[in-house]
C-alpha cells in the first residue's frame, strides 16, 4: 500500500492566562518554521494523550499543568504527513512558560490568533476560539 502517510498521534495545548492564550512559532531549522502553533507533541508508545501533553509542555515550555480539559480531537493530512491532532485547555499550570527550545512565544486574545500565520491543522481550532469567546 505505497502512498498512504503514517498517521501521527500529536496533543497540543490551549494554555491559557488572563484571557489570553499561547501561540508559539516554530523556530528556523523545524518542518514550517515561521508557522505559529499550540505546544504539544507527538505521543510516545505506552504514554496517554494526557501524559504526553504533561511531557511535552515541560519539554517545551518548563511547566506542569494542574488542570488539562479536553477540548477536541480532529485529523489533518499535510502533503508528507498525516496527523491526529488531541486538543486540551490548560487553564492552570505550575511554572511560568519559557521558550526551552528556542521558539518565539506570544499571549494571543482569540481574536489576535486570527491574524497569526497558524499552521494549516490548527486554523479551524483558532477560529473556534475566537468564535466561542465573542
Amino acid at each position: 500500500m505505497s502512498g498512504a502517510a503514517k498517521v501521527v498521534a500529536v496533543v497540543a495545548a490551549v494554555i491559557w492566562k488572563g484571557g489570553r492564550y499561547l501561540g508559539v512559532k516554530r523556530p528556523e531549522g523545524k518542518a514550517m518554521a515561521g508557522a505559529y502553533e499550540f505546544p504539544g507533541g507527538k505521543i510516545e508508545p505506552g504514554e496517554t494523550p494526557e501524559q504526553a501533553l504533561s511531557r511535552e509542555l515541560c519539554e517545551e515550555l518548563g511547566i506542569r499543568p494542574v488542570t488539562i480539559a479536553f477540548f477536541r480531537e480532529k485529523a489533518h493530512a499535510y502533503q508528507h504527513l498525516s496527523v491526529r491532532l488531541h486538543f486540551f485547555h490548560v487553564r492552570a499550570y505550575d511554572g511560568e512558560p519559557l521558550p526551552l527550545e528556542g521558539q518565539d512565544m506570544e499571549w494571543l486574545t482569540p481574536e489576535e490568533g486570527r491574524t497569526r500565520p497558524f499552521l494549516e491543522a490548527d486554523r479551524d481550532i483558532v477560529d473556534a476560539l475566537a468564535t466561542e469567546t465573542a
